[in-house]
């Protein structure tokens, strides 16, 4: 098998939590389709996945659009029956769902935390739970964790000043990212004889049409002198969910531009 062949997804069975969403998800899942997996979306819109899955379809590839409420246990393991039963097995998981709080900290009260909980660590928990028997039966499988910068270093008020973004800046995000980075590494660790890799992405700021003030300065503190686009997830979720990174578990792979190297 040659380089580029141990990269192909072809044949493989892959879900994205939120993969027909905007930023990452919908740019995951077209990576995902592009290298030959048939891609399963979910999200709690079925219409919406079931639309973004017709217009994979109409490029030539294998999807499904399915539902999913990721603070939902009857929601998840709905799902999982649903992807055993149409297609027997499921290689690649990414978990890219999760919580949003409005406001910061300030505002923030106990029962957001909790639900925030419910989404980004109970609903990977219970993703995870659900799908992991078969990838060990099957002695093969890759859990693929979106996580942040902010799951890694602490925010900069710095880069909001001047700007309502800085009122948005929410701990609950940091919390819930950090954990999941080193529930991957937990992971790893327990499930790498079994041939089940885990590993999570750390992306940096993402580009959404900031207020220019915030951009400039996120753009003159990153060494790579931009944010991030569409693109530039794609090699990283398509690398660790392929042969290509056959020895490659328990990482956190920071897609950040440079961001945390200084």
């Amino acid at each position: 098998m040659s380089v580029l062949d141990r990269f192909s997804l072809k044949g493989r069975i892959a879900l994205v939590t939120a993969g027909a969403g905007p930023q990452f998800g919908s740019s995951i899942s077209n990576a995902l389709a592009e290298a030959g997996a048939t891609v399963i979306t979910a999200s709690r819109s079925l219409d919406t996945n079931l639309k973004f899955a017709q217009m994979l379809q109409q490029r030539g590839f294998e999807a499904s659009g399915m539902a999913l409420d990721v603070r939902n246990p009857d929601s998840i393991s709905e799902l999982r029956d649903e992807v055993l039963a149409r297609f027997g097995r499921l290689d690649v998981l990414v978990n890219n769902a999760r919580a949003v709080i409005e406001g910061g900290f300030e505002v923030e009260g106990t029962d957001d935390w909790i639900d925030c909980a419910r989404g980004d660590m109970a609903g990977l928990f219970a993703l995870t739970k659900a799908f992991l028997p078969g990838m060990i039966r099957q002695g093969r499988g890759s859990v693929i964790n979106i996580s942040s910068i902010y799951g890694v270093v602490g925010n900069d008020p710095n880069l909001y000043a001047g700007t309502e973004m800085l009122d948005e800046q929410s701990p609950a995000y940091s919390f819930s990212k950090a954990g999941m980075v080193n529930a991957t590494r937990y992971f790893a660790a327990f499930y790498g004889k079994a041939n089940v890799r885990f590993n999570s992405i750390s992306p940096g700021g993402y580009f959404n049409h900031q207020p220019e003030s915030f951009v400039k300065r996120y753009c003159d503190r990153v060494p790579l002198g931009r944010m991030m686009g569409d693109q530039d997830v794609q090699g990283a979720v398509v690398f660790l969910a392929s042969d290509a990174s056959a020895y490659v578990t328990g990482i956190n792979l920071m897609v950040d531009g440079g961001w945390t190297a200084i």
